[in-house]
Parts: structure tokens; sequence; C-alpha cells
């Protein structure tokens, strides 16, 4: 008898569990109709419902709100198809309009088509399809789409979807933002409408009447214009290219800065700049640069390379002038130099050598010795120098030397004999080759001179004093010495003539710094040690939007359907009929791997 009524109870207790549960799961109501009939033939188990000229159907269910011309209504189905000015609202957040809309009371999966826009607080979505996913609260489109925000401009991608809980819109597939000032185009771009950022994966360009950025990964702020850009970053504007690792562009101050591997191309006068650490400042036509900084200017046959600490670059185009800054080392291979600093006019051609230590002391870049320069055999040095070569041929033309002028070649058949001559200030003028042709040594002029014969023995060393010399070369060898004026000097055997008077007041050979190649720019820098760039995170995908938990819903929905006959021969059900066949033929995804993701770019790695 105990075991009866036990048996009885648990009946009991799953009946009622069944029937809670039923009751739990809330259906479609009808709030308001005008007009109400049936036609079985058409729609069976239906109610045809239509407006009166008092206001149109309303539906509910479940916090949503729907609102129509027409309506189709299929009870038992909890289903229904709304036609004429469809309106789904979902409390503040959610306003759906279209020409026609179906919804699932026991999928929660809204279907709407006909001149869809979906309006939410920060932005405008308009598309011809819809699908909405009350469940995640999410929409999604695969037939192209439209979103418009006023401070950002418009979006459109062939396909969109918007995760509601975070505010976030992921457009993919030819996506595209046109904003007044800009034009963005990216394979996959996330948009954040709260804070009106945006995330660009793949191949990226934003564009204006100026210029150009790309990247393959970036960030930007379409609210305050400005823009965060790693992997293959680079902006290409007015004739230049400028190119880095990591890069921050800032459109309303037209500035731009980048980190690490940093290339700026002037296109127009054939120049590169390299370094680590960067900003460019487009409207005032200027270009910083350090750690490691290299400026190259490009000539067909030998080009020219700088290195200093801090490389500026100013001036528009047709007039660009570079200044280096401490340390400062050119190369040439017939030609090279080093200063505290040196600053180059492209337009005249005009390069100066200047000396800073005796303006700045105490600063630890300056260096205590002066301009130096370097051609062939000879080494020359001075307060200031300026190197003169035409733009044009890209010939150098001719040099000045400015006070305390010191010219330096050594002797090829003497360990420790140097050709020297000294004086207030040097002109020097070069040959097609490149080489010093002529030198003219003007005022207080002094020399001291190795002299050989014809098979280069030693006819002695002759020290003078002059008011010039002129010197002339011939394939590089000295030719000529004509001294103007001269009131003092005589011709020494090596054995009369002390060590001690072998050099000139001011002597200081320096052959040790000469650079011999661009690796030889850099030998005084300190380690180089690049900072590690965090950058953006990579690409993530999104669970699919036809997930396992929707699909098994309107599966479920199709079979409860199936189950009590309400399903025509030959017709789809109701639920699945607008899910694309390849979710409803997958096979579950928990059985297998979890996780699986919509729309998985191979190329977009998470590097």
């Amino acid at each position: 008898m105990k075991s009866i009524k036990t048996k009885y109870l648990l009946l009991f207790l799953l009946a009622f569990a069944a029937h809670f549960a039923s009751a739990q799961r809330k259906t479609i109501e009808i709030k308001y109709a005008g007009f109400g009939e049936k036609d079985e033939e058409k729609f069976p188990g239906a109610q045809i419902l239509t407006r009166n000229d008092a206001q149109q159907i309303h539906i509910f269910h479940d916090g949503i709100d729907m609102y129509c011309d027409k309506a189709i209504f299929y009870g038992k189905e909890d289903f229904v198809e709304a036609y004429g000015n469809v309106k789904m609202v979902q409390g503040d957040t959610i306003n759906l309009n279209s020409k026609y809309a179906e919804y699932s009371g026991k999928t929660q999966l809204a279907f709407a088509s006909g001149d869809v826009i979906l309006t939410e607080p920060q932005s405008i979505l308009t598309t011809d399809t819809l699908y909405f996913n009350r469940a995640k609260q999410e929409a999604y489109y695969k037939t192209g789409g439209k979103v418009v925000r006023d401070s950002s401009g418009t979006i459109t991608s062939k396909i969109g979807r918007y995760f509601m809980p975070r505010k976030k819109y992921r457009f993919q597939d030819s996506v595209k933002l046109v904003n007044p000032e800009y034009t963005l185009k990216t394979k996959i771009l996330d948009y954040y409408t709260d804070t009106s950022h945006a995330y660009m994966y793949g191949p990226s360009t934003i564009e204006d009447a100026a210029s150009k950025i790309y990247c393959e990964r970036g960030f930007y702020d379409t609210e305050s214009d400005t823009g965060y850009f790693v992997k293959k970053s680079r902006i290409d504007y007015d004739n230049r290219v400028f190119e880095g690792d990591s890069m921050y562009f800032d459109r309303n101050k037209n500035f731009a800065s980048a980190t690490n591997n940093i290339k700026v191309t002037d296109t127009l006068n054939n120049s590169i700049v390299k370094g680590h650490y960067a900003e460019v400042y487009r409207a005032k036509d200027s270009v910083f640069i350090t750690k490691r900084a290299l400026a190259i200017t490009l000539q067909e046959k030998d080009s020219i390379f700088m290195h200093a600490d801090t490389l500026m670059v100013t001036g528009k185009p047709e007039h660009r002038i570079t200044r280096a800054y401490y340390n400062a080392k050119i190369y040439k291979s017939d030609i090279s130099g080093k200063a505290d600093s040196v600053h180059v006019d492209q337009k005249t051609g005009l390069t100066q050598l200047i000396n800073l230590a005796r303006m700045n002391k105490g600063d630890a870049f300056s260096a205590a010795r002066k301009p130096i320069l370097w051609n062939v055999k000879n080494q020359m040095t001075g307060d200031t120098i300026h190197l003169k070569s035409n733009p044009k041929t890209e010939k150098l033309d001719s040099l000045i030397v400015f006070y305390n002028a010191f010219v330096i070649s050594k002797d090829t058949l003497s360990d420790d004999g140097y050709n020297q001559i000294s004086g207030k200030q040097l002109i020097g003028l070069f040959d097609d080759e490149n080489n010093l042709k002529q030198v003219d040594i003007l005022k207080n002029a002094e020399s001291i001179n190795y002299s050989r014969n014809e098979n280069g023995e030693l006819i002695g060393i002759e020290k003078s004093k002059s008011a010039d010399i002129e010197m002339y070369f011939e394939n590089k060898e000295l030719t000529e010495l004509r001294k103007l004026r001269q009131f003092d000097g005589k011709l020494y055997t090596e054995e009369d003539f002390p060590a001690n008077a072998r050099k000139l007041r001011g002597f200081d050979w320096r052959e040790d710094e000469r650079p011999v190649s661009v690796e030889d720019l850099f030998v005084d820098d300190p380690p180089l040690n690049l900072p590690v760039i965090k950058g953006l995170e990579p690409y993530n995908d999104e669970e699919e939007f036809f997930n396992d938990d929707l699909i098994g819903r309107v599966k479920k929905a199709d079979q409860e359907a199936e189950d009590k006959n309400l399903i025509k021969k030959d017709e789809k059900p109701k639920a699945s009929r607008n899910v694309p066949n390849k979710f409803l033929n997958k096979k579950d995804s928990s059985k297998e791997k979890t996780g699986k993701k919509l729309n998985k770019i191979p190329e977009l790695k998470k590097d």
C-alpha cells in the first residue's frame, strides 16, 4: 500500500514539474488586434490579424513589443509573421523597423526583411535582412548593411554583427567607414558604439585628401581622431612615406610618431631617414628621428650617409634642410667627415660641419675636437667647414674651412712623417671625380713638406711660412705647391730636422676616427636596447551567431511542430526556415570540439 502511494506521489510531482516548466516559458501574447479571422486552407491553425483605423496590432513576448499592420499568428507553434510597418521595441535600447518580420517565442529568434532599420542609442543600422537572437542579445546580417553614427560617420560591410551587451559591432568583408575627413577601409572592423573606438584587422587603410595610412592591425578613436597602428604600418603624405613597427597618429595636430625600425622616404628628394624613434609634424614639414638615426641621400653612383644622435628634417619638399645633432658623422666612398653638428641644405647643396663645444661645454655629447673632413689621403680640420655640391649633378664643387684650417696627409714612405699645412682659412675645389684638384690656404700659412724625388727617395723636409699657399693635385697626388709671399723657409735633412719640430702647432692626426664604411658611423653609439612593443591584442574569433544553443532551440521547436503534425507536407518548419542549412546540417560541436568560431580567417594569425 505504501509503495502505491509513493508511486502516485512521484507521478504527481513529475506532472507538477512539467506544468511548472511549461508555465515558466512565456508565450507570445496578442495585446491588441483590430480584426481577426481564420483561413485553414492557406494558414492552417493560424489566426489572421489586421489592424483597424485606431492603431496597429500589438504583440508582446517577454519584454519585447511588436507592432504591425497584419499578422499571421500560429499559437500552437508560438510563432508569428508580421507584415507592414513592422516595429519591434525592447525597452529603451532597441527599435527595429522593417516591412516584414518573423518571431518565434520558442527560439527567441527574430528575422526581419525589407528596409530593415535597427536603432540603438548610439547608432542606426540599415540592411535588407537581419537576424536577432534575443537570448544572447545579438543582431546579424549577411547581405550587406550600413551603420550611421553622427560623430564617426557611416560604416558599410557585407557581413555585420551587433553584440548589444558589449555595445560592439563586428563588420566583415569589404568594410568601409566614411567620415567627412577621411575614409577607412579594412577586412574586419570591431567598433564600440559607447567609446567610438575602432579596431582593424587585416590589410587596412585610412585615407584623406593629404595622407594615406596603411596597417594590418590598428586602432582608431573616431571621436578624437587619433590612432595606433602595428604590423606593417606606414603613412604616405606630401611626397613622404613614413614606416615603423608601431605608429601613433593624431589627425587634429597633423602629428605622427613611430617606434622601432623606422624609415622615412622622401620620394621627391631621393632621400631616406632611418632610426628607432621618430616624430613627424606634417603641417610644419618636419621629421625628428633618433636612436641610431641615419640619413641617406640617394645618388645614382654613390649615396651619402649621415648619422648622429638626433636628426631633424624640415622644410617644404622643394627646400628640405637636414640637421644632425651630437656626434654627427658623414660617409661617402670618396669623402667622410665628423662634427658636433651637421647642417645640410638640399636645395643649395651646402653642407656645414659645425663645432658646438665652445657654445655648450657642459653637454655630454659635445666633442672637444674640431670638425673634420677626409678626402682620399687628406685630413682637413677647422672651426667650421662648409662643403658645397651641385644638387643636380650630385658632384662636389668646393669646400671652405673657416678659421684654424689644418691639412694633414701622411708621408707614404715614412712611419711618422706627415705633410702639413695650416692657416686661417682654406678653400678647396673638386674635379669631376669628386677629388680635390686645388687647395688654397689663406693668411698666416705654415707648412711642413716631405720632398721626394721620382724614385721616392727623401730629398729633405721643408718647413716654411708664407702669406698664402696654393696646392694642385692630379690623380689624387700633389703635383705642385706654391708659396705666395714667403718670408721664412728652410729645407732640412732628416737627420738635421728635430723630431719635436716636425709637427705644426694644432697638429691632431685622427685617422682612427675616419669612417670607412656605413657601419663605422655607429661605432661610438651605446648598445641599442629597443623597447618591447605590446601592441594590440590579436584578432579574436567570436562564437558563431548560429551557435549550438540557438540551433538546438530551433531544432527542438521544429521537432515539436512535427510531433504535433503542425507542418504541411513539403513545408519547411517555421522556426528554421530562414536559418542557413549549413548550420542546421552541421554536427553539434559540443560533442566534438567546443567553441567553433564564425568566419575564421587563416591569414589573421595570433602573432
